[in-house]
């Protein structure tokens, strides 16, 4: 098998020209033969004892060829994509050209990686924001983690805020019980938000004991089903909890962590407070300076990048979903949308991740960057550690390409964050911000 021909054609595609001469298509053939002999019923023999030749002239000399052709094409393909050395994405269009004894000739058009040529990425601006942790803010955190330390204590009163009750309940529309509107010994914190609007507030001034019938009416956007509908909601109330803190001490701090002393723990929690917002103001520092990177870039993107590109995310997002027990069917039917607006909708995202991709790898081939065995081995460890695994299980599941991929990005990341320069971010005035400028002019 040889390639005639590659053809360089608009949108990143190319057109392979592919010869399979006499010999390898004749081989091909007698291969079909043997595939299909048992399908082909020949007067005077048994299922697949016909001789070829037989079978040929009662069918023609081509009957075979469809099949010799489909058995031919794959590694035909396969070798001249090698051959010319093409990235290709997605799969070919093929056309047959000539089929018959001397050989077969077939063209196949197919997208490949596109040319990218690089804007600046040396000496970019972005904004980064100055980190700053007030007492306020270490305050917060310390009544966060003494909340998640908290404990619900029974108490004999009325259902007030932040309580939690126990309830029993059961929804109707109409006076017939609906689908999934029906619950007991269900704990739900008053003020939380988690059920339908309307139906915590009502439980306040309840108490242990009492039923209720609560009317509320679903949101539009609820699901279809529901959506819109007024219902009546009968609920018997268990038990009232109240959320017991704990003192924010140097007991508590004892408790909760590694330290004797509250001020330890304040100390610790502000470390921790600024490590997070440095992290995080880099890492909004970096996704600036890529996205101008990617912005930049010039390169015919072919359709099927994107439409894989959308696809996996898609996937992605089912997978989501299904961890979280919702059927993708019934997501698009809870937001009114079909599975084309979806991909419609995904198209642009996909669009900016493919052309970031292609960022990337420019700028590894620009810069010359590689990753070496023990970098690869560090990022392995470092994912390991993050999911508390050992390092052996991850290696089995995570393919070093991967892994290889990740550490480039990395590098190719910072070698533009390294090079850009960081500015002051732009304070938005807000219109009460304005208002009180405008007047403080009228004033002078």
């Amino acid at each position: 098998m040889s390639v005639k021909s590659c053809e360089k054609l608009d949108k990143s595609k190319v057109a392979l020209t592919i010869e399979a001469d006499a010999a390898a298509f004749e081989a091909a053939i007698n291969k079909a033969y043997l595939q299909q002999r048992s399908k082909i019923s020949v007067p005077g023999f048994r299922p697949g004892k016909a001789p070829r030749k037989m079978i040929e002239s009662m069918y023609g000399a081509e009957v075979f060829y469809e099949e010799a052709v489909n058995i031919l094409l794959p590694d035909a393909y396969e070798a001249a994509v090698k051959e010319q050395e093409l990235k290709v994405v997605g799969y070919p269009e093929v056309e047959l050209e000539s089929c018959g004894k001397d050989g077969v000739v077939f063209k196949c058009t197919v997208a490949v990686y596109p040319e990218v040529t690089l804007g600046q990425y040396k000496g970019l601006e972005a904004p980064k924001a100055e980190v700053n942790v007030t007492d306020e803010d270490v305050d917060n955190r310390l009544n966060e983690m003494a909340d998640r330390n908290s404990r619900l204590v029974s108490v004999e009163r009325e259902i007030q805020k932040g309580d939690t009750a126990d309830i029993d309940f059961e929804g109707f529309d109409n006076g017939v019980a609906f689908d999934g509107g029906k619950g007991e010994n269900f704990d739900l914190e008053i003020g939380s938000g988690s059920f339908v609007p309307g139906f915590e507030d009502q439980l306040v001034g309840m108490k242990a004991g009492e039923e209720k019938d609560i009317d509320i009416t679903f949101p539009e956007n609820y699901n279809p089903e529901l959506a819109g509908k007024p219902v009546v909601f009968h609920v018997k109330v268990n038990e009232v909890k109240h959320k017991e803190v704990p003192a924010i001490d140097d007991e508590f701090a004892k408790d909760v962590s590694e330290f004797d002393t509250l001020d330890e723990l304040k100390a610790d929690t502000r470390k921790q407070l600024t490590d997070d917002r440095e992290a995080a103001a880099q890492r909004a520092f970096e996704d600036a300076l890529m996205q101008k990177v990617a912005d930049g870039i010039q390169a015919d993107i072919p359709d099927e990048m994107v439409d894989v590109q959308a696809q996996q995310m898609m996937e992605n997002f089912q997978q989501q979903l299904a961890a979280q027990g919702i059927p993708f069917d019934q997501y698009l039917k809870m937001t009114n949308t079909t599975e084309d607006d979806f991909k419609k909708q995904a198209h642009e995202p996909a669009l900016q991740q493919v052309r970031m991709d292609l960022a990337v790898a420019a700028l590894v081939k620009a810069e010359e960057l590689e990753a070496t065995a023990e970098e690869i081995e560090a990022e392995m460890k470092s994912v390991a550690d993050k999911y508390g695994m050992d390092l052996d299980t991850i290696k089995k599941y995570l393919p070093e390409a991967d892994v290889r991929e990740q550490v480039l990005r990395s590098k190719a990341i910072k070698a533009v964050a390294d090079a850009a320069v960081a500015v002051a971010p732009v304070v938005e005035e807000t219109k009460e911000e304005a208002k009180q400028e405008e007047e403080k002019k009228d004033e002078e």
